[in-house]
């Protein structure tokens, strides 16, 4: 608080001020008709600080705009002719620089609502409502501070009180007017924008293997090392088909990409850095590199924006909804036909249900290719156990609409496919030999000059800093010291580069003699032998596959263990085969009740179990097992025994009272022998085991054991992180005999 004589002291001084205003000046329309206006201002506010808030929009309106940063920095003369004293007067100055259009990273207007808020603050001076908020939610956010704190405003038109309703009325309407102002200027700002673009010459940064040129224009990068490097990435993904294997490729090579920098003391200077995946990625994805010139890739969405991070809340805009494409309008490394083929590439090789991904490890051979014969859409790959052995499987995005039984182990499509494909692929062996080899010359032939051009640079590079100490004073030791240094370290490079090259050199040979190309030729027409080596991984075969197929459909049939399997060649070709699947019961087999009749049969003739599955494999009868596993004398026996058509030579004393055969109790149950072997294993039940030429289970049951082990049976886990009921797993004690 002041004390009463200075606040008399600068009530008098105000009221000479305004007595000396000549008359004329009073009572014209001047710019500042309302700054003498004593009624607004009370003693409350000469107690309190004057604040002159000082903001430029940008850093080159700081450097250029001097004069409008000198006007606003003497509002503080303005806030003395107020009564306010010097030392009672700060500048905020620290949005010099910072646009108005948000509040976001500006320290001074955050400051500024500080003070208000402390009720420090009696005035708050401007050149114009602009220089404080274009934003009409920062704005009403600081008046309705002001107002609630009894502050006022003031600028180059006036003095105003935001507790009034007139004043706080035309503050409104100004702070509309700052941001209708800023949306013309940016409006402007983008139709020029926009119209430049339009005819291709807007560039803000030129992607890797471009420069920019003195007029304005664009070139490829004059360096031959960086265009051959940029050629080679487009060459060797067309190749390998993903960019995960092309970054490999490159690093296992040692093969760098080159930049220039868009900022920084090396600008536009060539250098060679590691490659990296986003690199490569975002290579492929730019359609400069086919000569087009395109405005409008990406947006900014206002969602996805983070305060402080003025690069975030990038879209990616859809290829048809590009506001300008150029083709044909700057130099190219590919055509455009090219540049369709690598996106369509890159979107097919995503991890998603509608897209056949990237060839991966795993044993699978169709995956991404394989489909449901029942709903079209595309079935998932998983491993249940290891990932040796792979499964299909039709989820839908409804648990309840299922394809029923679309659930089957891979190995009998693969190999149907497998077989497929070799058969196709036996024509075209000569052909293939002849293009391996042609593969083979190219890649070296790329290689090496790869490596010729690091040499190359590097003999270059020494002999520049080996001039340039030849060329300093020999008295000048401290520069003659670091440039001795800096070509010592240019011979060091030359010399790994030598080095690399020659194990280059040891471990690829330069030419393929006439037995290396006896080898190819000879591996490509063994065709079968070349799909089997070890060198040919499992994204290989991927690979091969879809060269050639387009989609394999599975429909099972039922239960059953018969697979329909339909493949779709690339050309329009459809074929149709049938393979068998594994199933865990006989009862599943379609041919099931025709096996139990000959079985039947070749028991009441009095066949033995040996010459019976002898019969079984002559007339194609299979197991649940698949086509693999073959009938024996020990399956024929026990299935006969399962299905009671076997006379037993056991003595009725070898069971106690209350116990079962297990194939019997199976009947009973109506479960399979191994669900109930699980029980057992579990200790969900009483059993033992006797040993009668073949060991065969005795389980105990009694009527009240009987009825839990089928409430066992007909319960259902809602899922298998849920485990069984205790009074369901709890076996009955056995009474004691």
């Amino acid at each position: 608080m002041l004390c009463e004589p200075r606040l008399r002291e600068r009530r008098l001084r105000m009221s000479a001020v305004v007595e000396a205003l000549p008359e004329p000046v009073l009572k014209s329309a001047s710019p500042r008709p309302a700054l003498h206006a004593s009624a607004k201002l009370q003693s409350h506010h000469l107690e309190r600080l004057a604040v002159v808030f000082v903001r430029q929009s940008t850093q080159r309106q700081v450097l250029v705009n001097r004069e409008s940063t000198e006007v606003q920095y003497k509002l503080t003369r303005r806030a003395e002719e107020l009564g306010w004293s010097k030392d009672r007067i700060i500048v905020i100055d620290d949005d010099l620089g910072e646009s108005a259009s948000t509040s976001v990273n500006r320290s001074g207007f955050q400051r500024l609502l500080a003070e208000v808020a402390m009720n420090h603050v009696g005035l708050v001076l401007g050149i114009e409502l602009s220089r404080i908020a274009r934003s009409c939610k920062d704005w009403h956010h600081l008046f309705d501070l002001c107002a609630m704190f009894r502050a006022v405003l003031a600028d180059h038109d006036g003095l105003y009180d935001p507790s009034d309703f007139n004043d706080r009325l035309l503050l409104g309407l100004k702070g509309i007017m700052s941001e209708a102002e800023l949306h013309l200027i940016r409006s402007r700002m983008d139709h020029g924008r926009r119209n430049k673009a339009e005819r291709g010459d807007l560039f803000n940064t030129v992607p890797i293997g471009f420069v920019r040129l003195p007029n304005g224009g664009v070139d490829l990068d004059p360096d031959q090392q960086a265009q051959a490097v940029v050629h080679l990435v487009f060459e060797k993904f067309e190749e390998l088909g993903s960019v995960r294997q092309l970054t490999r490729y490159f690093v296992m090579h040692g093969i760098q990409i080159p930049i220039r920098p868009h900022g920084g003391p090396n600008r536009d200077r060539l250098e060679w850095r590691r490659p990296r995946m986003a690199t490569l990625y975002n290579m492929l994805r730019h359609p400069f590199y086919a000569g087009a010139y395109v405005y409008g890739r990406r947006r900014t969405d206002p969602r996805r924006k983070i305060p402080g991070r003025p690069n975030t809340g990038k879209t990616v805009v859809a290829m048809e909804q590009w506001p300008v494409l150029l083709k044909n309008a700057l130099p190219a490394y590919i055509t455009w036909e090219q540049f369709l083929a690598n996106q369509q590439r890159l979107k097919q090789n995503r991890s998603r249900w509608n897209t056949l991904g990237a060839p991966r490890e795993g044993c699978c051979l169709l995956a991404g290719l394989v489909s449901c014969g029942k709903c079209q859409r595309r079935m998932r790959v998983f491993y249940p156990g290891t990932r040796s052995i792979a499964h299909y499987a039709c989820e839908r995005s409804d648990p309840m609409e299922r394809c029923e039984a679309q659930d089957l182990a891979a190995g009998p499509t693969d190999e149907l496919v497998q077989r497929q494909v070799l058969l196709a692929l036996d024509p075209a062996s000569l052909e293939l030999s002849l293009k391996a080899e042609d593969n083979l010359r190219r890649e070296h032939r790329q290689l090496s000059e790869h490596w010729k051009q690091k040499m190359e640079r590097a003999a270059y590079q020494s002999d520049r800093a080996r001039r340039q100490y030849e060329a300093v004073e020999p008295e000048n030791r401290l520069v003659a010291r670091e440039l001795e240094q800096r070509w010592e370290k240019a011979l060091n490079d030359e010399r790994g580069i030598k080095e690399e090259y020659d194990r280059f050199q040891a471990t690829w040979p330069g030419e393929l003699s006439e037995q290396d190309r006896d080898s190819i030729r000879q591996l490509s027409s063994d065709i079968p032998a070349l799909w089997e080596s070890p060198s040919t991984t499992i994204q290989d075969r991927q690979a091969v596959v879809r060269q050639l197929i387009e989609r394999v459909a599975i429909d099972t049939q039922g239960k059953t263990e018969v697979v329909d399997v339909t493949i779709h060649w690339i050309g329009g070709f459809v074929s149709q085969h049938e393979v068998r699947r594994s199933l865990g019961r006989y009862e599943q087999l379609r041919d099931f009740h025709r096996l139990v009749a000959r079985l039947t049969e070749l028991r009441n003739e009095g066949q033995t179990s040996a010459r019976i599955a002898h019969e079984l494999n002559q007339e194609g009868f299979h197991t649940p097992k698949g086509t693999h596993k073959k009938f024996s004398g020990v399956l024929v026996r026990s299935l006969l025994m399962r299905l009671g058509l076997c006379r037993r030579t056991d003595s009725p004393g070898l069971l106690e009272p209350d116990e079962w055969w297990a194939h019997d109790l199976c009947r009973k149950l109506n479960v399979p022998f191994g669900t109930l072997k699980g029980w057992i294993q579990s200790g969900w039940i009483h059993a033992r085991k006797i040993k009668m030429g073949l060991a065969r289970w005795v389980v105990w049951a009694d009527h009240d054991e009987l009825v839990r082990l089928q409430n066992l049976r007909d319960y259902r886990r809602r899922g298998p992180r849920f485990h069984h009921p205790k009074e369901l797993t709890t076996p009955k004690p056995k009474p004691e005999t």
